[in-house]
């Protein structure tokens, strides 16, 4: 009998009891993968079923970077033969693939972008970086920054002041047929075919870039984010994902500290630095004298170092406190820290802007280069570390930026941008209303 009831009620009433469907298709990256599942999250709990696409690879890396409990509460993000069917699908920007499917088969769906928007506005304009001929670059001198700053960009509207050096690392190459220039430039024109944008940034931090991108995209533009404060600005206190993790030690050790007196460093997932980057790295950090606690990944290194350079042993576990792993955004969120040496990938950005956190830059590729820009130049909340790493230069910026005038007025900002970041995110905020209002409502 129940049976028949369900066959005649048909998928319209098959949603209704189970609830709507989303299928979530991230890239495969550490910083595509964090925010998409967090929106999935968001889904679930507001009544969604959620299928969340990925390897079983992208599943060990985030329980490495976020701690067993990140995937709590994800059971159900999976393929049910007997669920409903899918009512929406969200694609990461570079995986458009996802939103022509959609299309296909006449399912509602969204472009979600989990970079900057800065990053998004420049990759819509390298047709034109082609058409000008400043792409491909004429040879192998014009990849150094004298010469990229040299080269203004001024034809970008909302980018105004920005030189080619601040323009995504991709361009940075002599052969036409770069792949990756070539597969972003081709990934993200398909913004232009989307049915709308959800970016993870806010209104108060990216206004001119996402005005500029709603000139010239046909499709509307909601900023959800900081995605990684989703949580954390509302009470209760921000929630403990990590509790199950061995590497909580770190936290343990923050937490012997005084305020404001501790140096984090992390660069990431993907990046390498070579022996002798390390090495000035490390004696700048040393030297400055300050607390350090630093993310060092077993890959960290390229080729590999077997073990601490003696001359550096001595330091570590006095003040320098060595972990493989950290919970990012609890650490940026203890009162003990006072600056992050970091490669400015987007969520690690948002991340130091959402623990009122100032950031001692040192890019490496893709929109990390512009994202630094904006954090030194247009928000003026950090300061760039340069690409021939030196220890007098780390130990210089690091003292100035926990001790100098500089770095004072620098923690009065960013802590002004915290609050824009927490209130575009609490009830009847921006991004809070883009999330509710917006994505729930597709």
């Amino acid at each position: 009998m129940e049976k028949n009831s369900k066959q005649k009620r048909g998928v319209k009433g098959e949603e209704e009891e189970k609830g709507p469907h989303a299928v979530c298709l991230p890239m495969a990256a550490q910083g595509h993968l964090n925010p998409m599942m967090v929106l999935a999250t968001f889904l679930h709990s507001h009544g969604y079923v959620v299928t969340f696409i990925h390897t079983h690879f992208d599943r060990s890396r985030i329980l490495h970077s976020s701690g067993s409990e990140a995937l709590r509460d994800t059971e159900t993000f999976r393929i049910d033969d007997e669920g409903p069917r899918v009512s929406l699908v969200l694609w990461d920007g570079i995986n458009s693939f996802g939103g022509q499917a959609a299309e296909e088969l006449g399912i509602p769906n969204v472009m979600v972008w989990t970079a900057s928007a800065s990053g998004l506005l420049s990759y819509l304009y390298f047709p034109d970086f082609v058409s000008r001929g400043i792409f491909p670059l004429k040879d192998e001198a014009c990849l150094s920054n004298e010469y990229l700053k040299s080269i203004k960009v001024d034809w970008i509207p909302g980018m105004e002041g920005i030189t080619l050096k601040e323009v995504p690392g991709l361009i940075r190459t002599t052969d036409s047929n770069d792949i990756m220039f070539n597969f972003v430039k081709d990934e993200v024109m398909n913004a232009h075919k989307a049915n709308s944008i959800f970016i993870n940034t806010f209104e108060d931090l990216e206004l001119q870039a996402l005005s500029s991108m709603a000139s010239i995209l046909p499709c509307p533009i909601y900023p959800i984010g900081p995605l990684s404060l989703l949580h954390d600005c509302q009470p209760p206190s921000p929630p403990n994902l990590f509790k199950d993790n061995s590497n909580n030690n770190c936290m343990q050790w923050l937490k012997q500290r005084e305020a404001n007196s501790v140096v984090y460093v992390n660069f990431g997932s993907i990046i390498n630095l070579t022996l002798e980057t390390f090495r000035e790295f490390a004696w700048g950090l040393v030297e400055s004298e300050k607390y350090v606690l630093w993310v060092i990944r077993k890959d960290l290194i390229a080729g590999g170092m077997e073990e601490w350079p003696e001359e550096l042993k001595k330091v570590v576990g006095e003040k320098l406190f060595v972990a493989e792993w950290c919970p990012q955004r609890e650490v940026l969120l203890s009162e003990s820290v006072g600056m992050f040496v970091t490669h400015c990938g987007w969520n690690s950005v948002l991340e130091g802007i959402g623990g009122g956190v100032t950031m001692a830059c040192w890019p490496a590729f893709a929109e990390q280069v512009t994202n630094c820009y904006y954090v030194c130049e247009k928000w003026r909340v950090g300061m760039e570390i340069g690409e021939e790493v030196k220890r007098e230069e780390v130990r210089k910026v690091v003292v100035e930026m926990m001790e100098g005038e500089e770095g004072k007025e620098m923690r009065k900002r960013v802590v002004e941008l915290k609050e824009k970041a927490c209130k575009a995110v609490e009830d009847g905020g921006s991004s809070w209303l883009n999330l509710n209002y917006k994505l729930l409502l597709l």
